[in-house]
């Protein structure tokens, strides 16, 4: 997985100049376990029948000449993928290159950007066009990467695997971490003004 300022964002050292319209959070870190548990449902809600590939093709000697060792080399290998794609997802809590998303900070959102602020000097800035998409539930916005472009990929059967299995990246920003219901209110305002939630009239629609 590639480093979020790699993807676009940029460390900035420097202080920020002051915007008033700016959205300020709490400060807020992400515990790593639960940022495995949300990767994993995500990877897995939609890649769940690329493990019926490898259960089906080892069980079809099975059909043709019934055996328990194809049965079983069929489970095996299926048990095999699941646990090396779900330790990938998971190996990206451990990297260092993705530890940005795991340190104690506030956001500071605005029409321009998304600041990770450290403190009042040290930070990093995302601009909106690095953002994929945007989910919510009940608690919580998910603000989706967009993953590397072609040019950044290694070429041939390198590339197709880095662009298949890859391991989604996103910022978690619970409701609680907002100041104000005026502010999640304004948040809701900036994200439907990017199109990344749907307007009230499209829910009527």
């Amino acid at each position: 997985m590639q480093q979020p300022n790699q993807r676009g964002g940029q460390r900035v050292t420097q202080q920020q100049p002051f915007n008033p319209l700016a959205i300020r959070t709490k400060k807020n870190q992400v515990d790593k376990n639960d940022y495995a548990k949300i990767a994993l449902l995500q990877v897995w809600k939609k890649e769940w029948w690329r493990a019926l590939i490898p259960l089906v093709l080892f069980s079809l000697p099975a059909a043709i000449a019934f055996s328990w060792w194809w049965v079983a080399a069929a489970v095996l290998v299926t048990v095999l993928y699941v646990l090396v794609r779900s330790a990938q997802v998971m190996g990206v809590t451990q990297m260092e290159q993705s530890s940005v998303l795991f340190e104690r900070v506030n956001y500071e959102i605005d029409q321009r950007q998304i600041l990770l602020k450290r403190n009042d000097r040290e930070c990093m800035a995302l601009q909106w066009d690095m953002i994929d998409r945007v989910t919510q539930n009940k608690d919580s916005y998910f603000m989706y990467l967009k993953g590397p472009s072609a040019d950044q990929l290694p070429g041939g059967f390198k590339g197709w695997l880095a662009k298949t299995f890859n391991v989604p990246v996103f910022l978690h920003l619970p409701f609680r971490i907002f100041n104000s219901p005026n502010d999640l209110k304004l948040m809701d305002s900036l994200l439907r003004r990017k199109n990344f939630i749907p307007t009230e009239a499209s829910k009527v629609a």
